[in-house]
């Protein structure tokens, strides 16, 4: 059958053709314009609505538009498309526009205030007296979905048209990912961005995927002069630790401390600091002053909520803190860790992606996906692609994406490991197409050749890549030792999951890395250790079928046959239908620690 975007009529001319006869084709450069939110405001204010748009669209067509020699193709309902011969004369039209919306939102409330969202192509098009045709000028309106309030986005052929500095400041926003178009486009955003942008500079790419946490200075419950420091002494321990963490970012100590012992609220605190949570807290002298024993009340509190969230009390020495690693801060900071992933989780699980915020949609993603629960796990897709949507300049939301993949298939649950393996590996590249050093994506990168695909050197060459850059990378030590166990040495499998372990003191899925572990130990036949950390992680996650595979591992290479019959039977009745086929189509039949593995199960006289 013949292709049928190159069928031919019967005199042998194409459908293009014969269309390029009928329509006059001409260059023109295609201004699309959007108001923003224009269904919350319909739904508020129907008639006022329409009535201040249609105003703004007749006076745009009577004023703005012809004195940038421009022509209304056509009034969208909520938006204009408008045709131009020059760049300089759309982009100067779409200033003009977004400046006279910004003058009639004057004195009013800012839930009812107009703002305009501006896309811009230069391109050929097909003409007739009505309209205006082309995939161009798709292109136009789907630049305008990467504008914020406020907002112009250009194409590369916009962008050549015009002089950064004179006619306009321009950015160039890199490739991006547009609906419904297969290859990446670069855009660029012509003046200044808005105050929410969709896509923002490369150095904040990760900045709204991170809750932002101030640690107060903790208040005195007593009056001995000589424990007033010890407050600073708290906080300063907490944030130390809380840094450690990837998933947030932390208000340096000095920003906090002008909140000491105000009473402010936490509005107060989240408008002067920008937060998002506040942990805060109380400590007094126990017992006699010369014991130096103290007890210490802690919360956090969500600022958008006006909430608080956890509440605990720990005790400590006053020496403790004076320790580089004070225990009692750390134990803080991993309560406190705990509970906000925990509470962040709980709403996702709750609420409508489209009501989460960014940081909310990747924490709560990352925990899902790594929970046995199918529903949970699948949840954790649905996040994680919501954030690849809103967020599609960010390498870190593609970088998880592409390892829920590889958890689907590794954990036995994926009904086509190959399609798995592509969408892994195609997530990692939108990544690295954005951000080409992104040390997270280089590692599971690495991890995916590595699992799936068998493709030991270039898995390496990912892994050692992504070392290089960050040496103290957690997630790339942890994966480095899983390719060690498929393709290298035994002993470098145990020490580089033992590093990624002493890397990653807050992992809120610490069985993951206990499984890692365990799978490292049982390698190099270190079989007492390897059960001892499956079964830490089994009392984390009892249905992780990569665990139960560890141990049996270890159970029958020890000689503990009774013990592996029955973790085989706990696989079985986790993964139905578990095969050696099953689990050989995981990834590559080379693996050092898979062939044994097989060894195992066929022993075990599981079926082929």
């Amino acid at each position: 059958m013949a292709d049928s975007g190159n069928m031919s009529e019967p005199d042998g001319q194409t459908h293009a053709e014969l269309l390029q006869m009928a329509l006059p084709v001409s260059q023109k450069v295609v201004l699309v314009i959007d108001l923003v939110e224009s269904v919350r405001l319909m739904a508020a204010d129907e008639a006022g609505t329409v009535a201040r748009w249609r105003d703004f669209a007749l006076a745009a067509q009577a004023h703005f538009i012809p004195a940038h020699r421009g022509r209304l193709v056509k009034s969208l309902g909520d938006g204009l498309m408008v045709e131009f011969e020059q760049p300089r004369e759309a982009a100067n039209a779409a200033h003009a526009l977004h400046l006279a919306i910004a003058k009639g939102n004057a004195g009013l409330a800012t839930e009812r205030q107009f703002h305009l969202r501006a896309g811009i192509n230069a391109t050929h098009v097909f003409t007739d007296n009505n309209d205006i045709y082309g995939a161009g000028v798709n292109l136009a309106a789907r630049l305008a979905t990467l504008a914020g309030p406020g907002e112009t986005v250009v194409s590369g052929s916009v962008r050549d048209g015009l002089t950064d500095g004179l006619d306009a400041s321009v950015e160039d926003l890199g490739d991006c990912y547009l609906k419904h178009i297969d290859q990446p486009v670069r855009a660029y955003r012509v003046g200044a961005a808005g105050a929410a942008p969709v896509v923002v500079a490369r150095a904040q790419y990760d900045a709204p995927l991170k809750p932002v946490i101030a640690v107060i200075p903790f208040e005195a419950r007593g009056n001995e002069p000589e424990y007033f420091a010890v407050g600073d002494l708290i906080a300063d321990g907490v944030i130390a630790q809380l840094i450690r963490s990837a998933d947030l970012s932390v208000i340096s100590r000095l920003s906090a401390t002008r909140f000491r012992g105000r009473g402010a609220n936490l509005s107060e605190i989240s408008q002067g600091l920008g937060v998002n949570y506040v942990l805060s807290g109380s400590y007094w002298l126990v017992g006699s002053a010369g014991g130096g024993k103290l007890l210490v009340s802690v919360e956090l509190a969500n600022t958008a909520k006006n909430q608080i969230v956890w509440t605990e009390r720990f005790d400590a020495d006053v020496g403790d803190l004076l320790q580089s690693e004070s225990e009692c801060a750390w134990r803080i900071a991993l309560a406190c860790h705990r509970c906000l992933v925990n509470h962040e989780v709980e709403r996702a699980k709750a609420q409508s992606s489209a009501t989460l915020t960014a940081y909310s949609l990747k924490l709560s993603g990352i925990d899902l996906m790594h929970r046995s629960g199918r529903d949970d796990f699948e949840r954790g897709r649905v996040l994680l692609g919501a954030l690849t949507e809103r967020h599609q300049r960010s390498a870190d939301a593609y970088a998880w994406l592409a390892k829920w993949h590889v958890l689907r298939v590794i954990r036995g649950i994926s009904p086509s490991p190959a399609n798995d393996a592509r969408n892994a590996l195609d997530a990692c590249k939108r990544a690295l197409d954005i951000w080409p050093d992104h040390v997270l994506t280089l590692a599971v990168q690495g991890y995916a050749l590595c699992q799936m695909m068998g493709e030991g050197d270039l898995s390496r060459d990912c892994l050692d890549r992504s070392l290089q850059l960050a040496p103290n990378e957690g997630h790339a030590w942890l994966y480095r030792s899983a390719w060690s166990s498929h393709f290298g040495s035994s002993q470098d499998s145990v020490d580089e999951a033992l590093n990624a372990r002493r890397l990653s003191p807050f992992d809120p899925h610490t069985y993951f890395l206990e499984t890692v572990l365990a799978s490292a130990y049982a390698f190099n036949r270190e079989y007492d250790n390897a059960m001892l950390a499956s079964a830490k992680a089994l009392k984390l996650d009892r249905n992780h079928a990569p665990t139960l595979r560890a141990k049996l591992l270890a159970q029958f290479e020890a000689g503990r046959l009774v013990d592996a019959a029955q973790t085989v039977g706990e696989l079985k009745r986790l993964v139905p239908g578990f095969t050696i086929s099953s689990y050989q189509a995981m990834g590559s039949v080379n693996s050092f620690i898979r062939q044994r593995v097989v060894a195992a199960l066929r022993s075990m006289e599981l079926p082929e």
